[in-house]
Order: C-alpha cells, then structure tokens, then sequence
C-alpha cells in the first residue's frame, strides 16, 4: 500500500486526470490536498463524483489535508471569520468521513508574541477545538496538526495536553522538519496519526523524492516503526521541483522511493 497527494501538479481544477494517473502508477491510497489552502467548500455532487472516480480506479483515501482557510479561518480573532473557519473543518470532516477516511490534518500559524494576542488565540484555537468535536467524533474523524516552523512544537504539545490522541494527533512533516532544523517527533511519536514525506536540501520547502535530498530516511523508518501510525506510507510531492517533466516517469519513480522506504520501515519492525 503506498499513498501520494493528489495535488502533486496542481491544488485546482477537476482531479480526474490526476487520480487515473495515480493509480495507473500503481498506488493504492490517496493523500487528498486539492484546495487546502483556499474557503473552497465541497458540496455533495463534488464529493460523491469523487467518491465514484475512487471507486472507479480502485483507489482509497489515506487521509485529507483540510484547509485553516483564507477569510474562512478557524482561529481567526473575527469571531464570524472564525465560526466560518468552523463550518469549513467540518465540510472536510463530512467529505473525509464519506471518502472512507479517518484522518484530517490542519495547519496552526505561529503564536502572536504579544500577550494580549496570544490570549486571544489560544481562546479561538480552543474554541473552534471544542466546537468541532463532536463532528469529528460523530464520523471517527481525528484532526491531526502538523509541524510547520521551529516553535511550533511547543504549540503542539500544548494542544495534545488538552485534546486526547482519540481526537488530536501530530501530522508529521519530514520535509519542514529538515529544513527548520527543530525534530520532534521521537518524543511525540506516540501522538503521530499522519505523515507528510518528501525531501529537501536543507534550504527550503521543496517536497521532492524521497532519497533525493538531505534527510535520514533510515532514522526516519526506525522512528516511524516503534510509532503509533498505522497508515501506509503517504507522500507529499511536488512534480515542479524535482527536475522531471513527465508525469508518468515522475509517478513511476515516487512509486519505486515510496515502496522502497515502505521496506525499510518494515524492516524495523
């Protein structure tokens, strides 16, 4: 079982291509990111021709990148921006739940440093947190917060402090990860419900092939096998970046690195 994003070209416009694409190269699961980072709203036309391409192609969804919104933003200080950020997670949890899927990730931007602001935040983050439990729980879908830049783990132990692992848990991302320089997550591996895997050269976000970069993929599979994930192995690439311009050898090649890494986790075990 091996999963990609869906979005490895683009974040937009119909998906069709891409998933037949996919699967076609081999892989069984979907990361779903067309639109995370938009007020974009999945009505249930879209969801359910989603639904019936999956079937169509044999593909299931590992997890989905859910979106913090733009004007829509759940810990937006703007109470009616934040109650719409609200309605926009649950959108994702439906559309997750209906796609057979128990995972959402989010993003949580970094804590104000000012006092006053910082209070507000956590006020917002809490409630939107609050509000949305009982969606999520009602279609076993668990939110997964994912490392971004260097102070945000201590955001994120916060956060596991007071939502337990059947609600909340880390999405780990190996390319921020390399690039900020900050691990965390031999100590929080016990919180880890989704993964993000991709390469870098240390400079920047990149979300290249695995092996294709800095990172020590081999401390990676020892950390991930003694884990709590479950899932299978799901990449986040970017075809832009990696040097190659057709599709199917790039797909062909994420699949070999993705089965390869697969393996070596696998071995630890």
């Amino acid at each position: 079982m091996l999963s990609i994003t869906t979005d490895y070209v683009r974040d937009a416009g119909c998906p069709e291509p891409y998933l037949r694409r996919i699967a076609e190269a081999g892989f069984s699961h979907l990361h779903w990111c067309h639109h995370w980072r938009t007020d974009f709203v999945y009505s249930d036309p879209e969801i359910e021709q989603i639904a019936a391409w999956m079937q169509e192609y044999g593909l299931k969804l590992n997890d989905l990148h859910a979106s913090a919104g733009v004007e829509k933003s759940w810990f937006s200080p703007r109470e009616y921006e934040r109650l719409a950020g609200v309605e926009l997670v649950e959108n994702r949890i439906r559309m997750a739940a209906r796609l057979d899927s128990d995972v959402i990730i989010m993003h949580v931007p970094a804590e104000p440093e000012a006092a006053d602001e910082n209070g507000v935040f956590w006020t917002q983050l809490r409630k939107s947190l609050d509000a949305l439990e009982p969606c999520a729980r009602d279609r076993g879908v668990r939110i997964a917060i994912e490392n971004l830049f260097p102070d945000n783990y201590g955001t994120l132990e916060r956060i596991f402090s007071q939502y337990g692992p059947d609600y909340v848990g880390l999405c780990y991302d190996s390319g921020h990860a390399n690039f900020t320089g900050v691990d965390r997550l031999e100590q929080l591996k016990d919180r880890l419900i989704s993964v993000h895997l991709h390469d870098n050269d240390g400079s920047g976000d990149q979300h290249k092939l695995i092996f294709s970069g800095t990172i020590d993929w081999d401390w990676l599979a020892r950390i991930m096998a003694k884990s709590a994930y479950t899932k299978c192995v799901s990449m986040e690439l970017s075809i832009h970046l990696t040097g190659i311009d057709d599709e199917e050898v790039f797909l062909e090649r994420a699949f070999e690195t993705g089965m390869a890494f697969s393996r070596m986790i696998d071995a630890h075990r």
